[in-house]
């Protein structure tokens, strides 16, 4: 998949998987900078012996948050930035499934395929990734979601036939 694209492409990309990002590895001081962050501190993923002793993990795992949160990063290399592109923003999702707990240790990596892409007025784009995070050495993937993104662009660059 092409690094970049342009708005008169997108919609021949619908259907399609657009990239897969580089591995990230989740180790606790990811997970306890997170924990810092937010305000949990569910034992599950900041006490390591408790967290062996008490859970069927063997150790500590992420919040599913903080794997959520990671597709930003991830979208860097997963998707592919469009040409005209002045601005994205988060929008939300339309669904989000922790399918499995990512281990303290573990690495992840996203897949990143385009659902949906429709124009919303002159100089906005609504964009719907479905996207997997995958763990490494794992059968099931940490999660899956439909990720709502829009992409702001000037409109003389709107492609004239969309």
């Amino acid at each position: 998949m092409p690094q970049e694209i342009s708005l008169c492409e997108i919609y021949g990309l619908v259907g399609k998987e657009l990239g897969v990002s580089s591995w990230i590895t989740v180790d606790q001081e990811k997970i306890d900078i997170f924990a810092e962050a937010t305000g949990d501190f569910q034992f599950i993923h900041v006490d390591t012996e408790r967290a062996r002793a008490e859970t069927p993990f063997g150790g500590t795992i992420a919040h599913g948050f903080l794997t959520l949160s990671l597709l930003s990063t991830m979208s860097y290399e997963g998707a592919p930035k469009i040409r005209e592109q002045t601005m994205g923003i988060n929008y939300g999702f339309d669904k989000v499934r922790f399918m499995s707990p990512v281990r303290c240790g573990a690495r992840v990596r996203g897949h990143f395929s385009l659902a949906e892409a429709r124009f919303r007025g002159a100089g906005l784009l609504m964009i719907t990734y479905d996207v997997t995070v995958e763990i490494e050495k794992e059968r099931k993937p940490a999660l899956t979601a439909n990720w709502l993104t829009l992409v702001q662009f000037d409109p003389k660059d709107r492609p004239e036939n969309v």
